[in-house]
C-alpha cells in the first residue's frame, strides 16, 4: 500500500522526490542528499537498494524512502530492511555505461519484481530512448502488470542550445512530453524526472504529472546549504503550479 503522505501530495500534483543516485552508495553523500531532501521540504527520497543505506537514510529522516535498482531480488532485501516504495529505474547511470533498457526487458523486470513482491508500492521507470508512442504503450502495459507509478526521464538525452531560461526549458523537453502523453494514457500517478529544475517543474504538474524527481541538480552539489536551497526552490516551484493538464 502506497504511503499515506505520498497518496497526500500526489492527490494534490506536489511530490517532489529527490535521487541520491543508483549507483551512490557512498554513505556521506547519501546521507547530505537525503538530509536536504528532509529539512528542504521533499516528500519523499529514491536511494540504491542497499540495506545498509537505507539504514543511513532513515537515521536523517522520517520521509518515505524509495529504493531503485535493476535487478528484483535487490528489492527483497531492500523492503526488508525498511523501504517505504521501489523503483525499477532511473536508468540514467546506465546510458553512460553504454547499457540501454529495451521495453521488453523493462516489463520482464516488473514482472518479475511483481512475482517476488506482489504488494509493495511499485515505480517503474519508462525509457526516453523509445518513441514517445511506444513509451505511452509501455507505460500502459507496465500498469497491467502491477505498476503502481509511473516514471519518466530524458534530462540525459537533451542538448540545450541556450542559456538560461530557454536552455532549462529545452533540457526538460523530452520528460515533460513523456509526461503529458503517459499522463493520459494511465490513471495512476506519473512522476516526471530527469533534467528539471524550479523553472520547469511548474510545467511538468501542467503537462499531467503528480509531482517530480530531481538527481543531479541536488547529488552533485558539495555544500549542504545549497543542496537545501534547491530543494527548497523546487518545494516553491511545484506549490505555485497549477495542474491544469491533469485528467
Amino acid at each position: 500500500m502506497m504511503h499515506s503522505a505520498l497518496r497526500s501530495v500526489f492527490a494534490q500534483s506536489r511530490a517532489l522526490k529527490i535521487i541520491s543516485g543508483l549507483h551512490n552508495f557512498d554513505s556521506e553523500r547519501v546521507a547530505a542528499v537525503v538530509k536536504a531532501a528532509d529539512r528542504g521540504g521533499a516528500s519523499f527520497v529514491d536511494i540504491a537498494a542497499d540495506p545498509d543505506l537505507i539504514a543511513v537514510a532513515r537515521q536523517q529522516t522520517a520521509l518515505p524512502i524509495c529504493v531503485s535498482a535493476v535487478e528484483p531480488q535487490l528489492f527483497v532485501q531492500a523492503m526488508a530492511a525498511g523501504a517505504d516504495l521501489i523503483e525499477i529505474g532511473n536508468f540514467d547511470s546506465f546510458y553512460a555505461q553504454g547499457r540501454q533498457f529495451s521495453a521488453q526487458e523493462v516489463l520482464a523486470l516488473t514482472h518479475q519484481t511483481r512475482d517476488l513482491l506482489p504488494d509493495a508500492p511499485l515505480s517503474v521507470t519508462v525509457p526516453h530512448i523509445l518513441p514517445l508512442d511506444e513509451q505511452v504503450r509501455l507505460a500502459t502495459d507496465l500498469v497491467q502488470a502491477g505498476a503502481d507509478m509511473i516514471q519518466t526521464e530524458g534530462g540525459t538525452s537533451s542538448q540545450p542550445v541556450h542559456s538560461g531560461t530557454l536552455g532549462l526549458i529545452e533540457k526538460a523537453a523530452p520528460t515533460l512530453a513523456a509526461a503529458y502523453e503517459i499522463s493520459r494514457a494511465v490513471a495512476v500517478p506519473v512522476l516526471c524526472a530527469s533534467g528539471l529544475s524550479s523553472v520547469t517543474a511548474p510545467l511538468a504538474i501542467a503537462a499531467g504529472a503528480s509531482g517530480i524527481g530531481v538527481g543531479s541538480a541536488v547529488n552533485q552539489l558539495n555544500s549542504e546549504v545549497a543542496m537545501v536551497a534547491v530543494v527548497r526552490s523546487l518545494v516553491e516551484a511545484l506549490s505555485v503550479a497549477d495542474p491544469i493538464g491533469v485528467k
